[in-house]
């Protein structure tokens, strides 16, 4: 049996006793099909001119990482934590490459608050050409937008969910709960709540961007997978995850701001 073929379990005691450079390497060959996932997902919305190889690159170094770092006496999967690893160091490749700029992100922001507020006021899902009027523009120029934007809103439903005004800081669910075993009761009520909220601000989307979102974050289909199983391109794909993430940053925005 090759180290490649071992069961994890004795691949890691393997390395954990070693520290072997080849045992080391076939920890990562094994991995290596986690980082090609998670670069197939992160794909959604990210323009032409970024190369995959150099996304699947930047997880490698995620994946490298991952595994000095991984504690297994903390009970947490390899790959769960791993993947978390594994984006993050994509993210971070791809901010340091500066490929979106800054009035990009302003005109995302823009759409947000004219989802949240549409949508606050109108008591469902806004139309495009709801949108559109209310920014000030006609359909066909929200449209080429929302393409634009989908560069911004490659990010996980924890973020879109949870994160902040800029200078805020931001917060993802597996920080908050760090160690399922010692969960403050308090904190974990908060959590519950705001599960249910993004839940009942998923359901209130739109029934093909509600399925986008169910496929991706919870089927964890890839675009490409999902414009199969849907029928359509995978640029429209992109575009129907861009609008429930900005329509779901908005309406959340303003529940937040409804609480302080």
């Amino acid at each position: 049996m090759t180290q490649g073929e071992r069961p994890a379990a004795e691949a890691w005691q393997a390395y954990r006793q070693s520290q072997d450079a080849a045992d080391k390497d076939a920890l990562v060959e094994r991995y290596l099909p986690l980082v090609k996932h998670v670069a197939g997902r992160l794909a959604v919305g990210l323009p032409q001119h970024i190369d995959p190889e150099d996304l699947y690159s930047y997880g490698v170094f995620g994946l490298l990482d991952a595994i000095a770092k991984f504690d297994p006496s903390r009970g947490v999967k390899f790959e769960t934590y791993a993947y978390t690893r594994i984006r993050g160091s994509m993210l971070d490749g791809l901010r340091d490459m500066d490929w979106v700029p800054a009035s990009l992100r302003q005109k995302a922001r823009q759409l947000e608050r004219a989802y949240g507020e549409l949508e606050a006021r109108l008591g469902r899902a806004a139309t495009d050409e709801e949108v559109a009027a209310a920014l000030g523009m006609d359909p066909q120029a929200l449209q080429e937008l929302l393409r634009d934007v989908a560069r911004v809103t490659v990010v996980s439903l924890d973020d879109a969910a949870w994160s902040h005004e800029e200078g805020d800081g931001e917060v993802a669910l597996q920080e908050i709960v760090a160690d399922g075993r010692a969960r403050d009761p308090l904190e974990s009520a908060y959590l519950q709540e705001r599960k249910r909220i993004l839940a009942e601000a998923i359901d209130k989307l739109p029934p093909k961007e509600r399925t986008v979102v169910a496929l991706y974050y919870y089927e964890g289909l890839t675009a490409t997978e999902i414009a199969h199983v849907m029928g359509l391109s995978v640029s429209r794909i992109s575009q129907l995850h861009s609008k429930a993430i900005l329509r779901l940053r908005g309406r959340l925005a303003r529940q937040k701001e409804a609480l302080r």
